[in-house]
């Protein structure tokens, strides 16, 4: 009767369109009040969850996208990613695609990738002719790679909350991230055969080795990140301040586009940023104790077993429930509410910790470019002055190779497990 009391709270406050850190505040409190329980509980679990450790990752990797987002990274890599695959149909659409996948390896961010690589494969696109509808959804849709390929800032809320290995859920994303990245060129190539979209760019051996050269140093990034990790010399969250550093070294003694006084805004949308983020966490945490302590978790996994003792049977309804509540919750806000819930049972069932974490992050990351909530959707209308409907309406195709991936990554643990076991993780 408690839990059922605070999850009709939550959804009633999300459809009132109530902040989500006080939907969630708010059904926690519920609960401990309901239960008769001391309400000094709540700021207790808040300030506990609030000093774990690998959470301080996620401030760092925010700032440093946002200092390649403003340091001329975003440019240098477009570049490359033409010079790269300019001779394939559709060249800037592909382009497109693999300047994302390679931006994601440094800001984590679907968001981050939206806005600022977006704006430079928009105008380039525009140049050269393609249509809005196409630009548009090849951009947005491709930006949400960015929570997948590491440094991804979900798989470390996830990691935060699991206990799971931070590194081995990044490596073991990669093979999913690259997939769905291959997934898209594939979708951009058959709508521009059919089409006849864009003009190929050949470059010469000499364009290619300059664009290469001035892309290097930012594409070391996401090498340096991973190797930090992987060769045990830092911790995710030490890695993650490398970025930073790193960053800002490029755009200010580098590159020189970085000003000092462009660090007071990037200071500012970080905190913001951060602060949003952190409220989500540190109120769900109460909740998630009250999920535990009502035995939600062993409950779900009860009704799939009723249901079924197949794992890629239950797989299927959980993909169907992620989805759904992907059109409506923010990524962040549903990690941290439904992992205590889906992991355990999925678990249990015999599903590897590391693909539940990729599969999670992976179906509720659809969310980002599904109304209502879609973020990189309000991003993509901004940032090309096309209306809501027309960003949607040329993001909806690129639907079908991000489920494509989905399916896959849930369907064959391979995809997830192996990467992580060849390297020791």
């Amino acid at each position: 009767m408690m839990i059922t009391a605070v999850f009709i709270t939550l959804v009633l406050l999300m459809l009132l369109r109530v902040p989500v850190a006080f939907c969630i505040a708010a059904a926690a409190g519920l609960y401990l009040l309901m239960g008769g329980a001391d309400l000094s509980l709540l700021p207790q679990r808040m300030v506990g969850q609030m000093t774990s450790i690998p959470l301080m990752a996620i401030p760092f990797f925010i700032l440093a996208g946002e200092l390649m987002n403003v340091g001329g990274i975003t440019d240098r890599i477009f570049a490359f990613a033409r010079a790269l695959v300019g001779r394939l149909p559709g060249s800037l659409g592909h382009a497109n695609v693999v300047a994302s996948m390679v931006f994601s390896g440094m800001s984590g961010s679907a968001v981050a990738d939206t806005a600022g690589l977006g704006r430079v494969e928009l105008k380039a696109m525009r140049d050269n002719g393609y249509p809005d509808d196409f630009s548009v959804g090849v951009t947005v849709s491709s930006s949400t790679i960015g929570p997948i390929l590491p440094p991804s800032i979900n798989i470390i809320i996830f990691a935060s909350i699991t206990g799971t290995s931070i590194g081995g859920l990044f490596v073991g994303a990669i093979i999913p991230g690259v997939v769905m990245g291959l997934s898209l060129m594939a979708l951009v190539a058959i709508i521009a055969a059919r089409r006849e979209l864009g003009q190929r760019h050949r470059s010469t051996l000499r364009e290619f080795g300059e664009a290469a050269v001035r892309a290097v140093l930012p594409m070391l990034t996401p090498a340096i990140i991973l190797g930090a990790i992987l060769l045990g010399v830092a911790t995710p969250t030490e890695a993650a301040v490398i970025a930073v550093v790193y960053a800002l070294v490029l755009g200010l003694l580098v590159f020189r586009v970085l000003r000092w006084r462009d660090l007071v805004a990037i200071a500012m949308r970080t905190t913001i940023l951060t602060s949003a983020l952190m409220l989500i966490i540190a109120f769900a945490t109460p909740l998630g104790h009250a999920l535990a302590r009502e035995r939600v978790p062993q409950r779900i996994s009860e009704a799939l077993f009723s249901v079924s003792t197949n794992l890629i049977v239950v797989w299927l309804l959980v993909l169907v429930f992620l989805l759904i509540v992907g059109t409506f919750m923010e990524v962040a806000a549903a990690l941290i509410v439904l992992t205590p819930i889906i992991a355990p049972a999925m678990v249990e069932l015999g599903a590897d910790p590391l693909q539940v974490g990729v599969v999670m992050v992976l179906g509720l990351g659809l969310g980002l470019i599904t109304p209502p909530v879609g973020l990189c959707l309000y991003v993509g209308s901004q940032i090309s002055g096309l209306g809501l409907e027309r960003v949607i309406q040329g993001t909806a195709p690129f639907y079908a190779p991000i489920l494509v991936t989905l399916v896959l990554t849930a369907a064959l643990p391979a995809l997830t497990t192996w990467l992580p076991r060849a390297v020791g993780l």
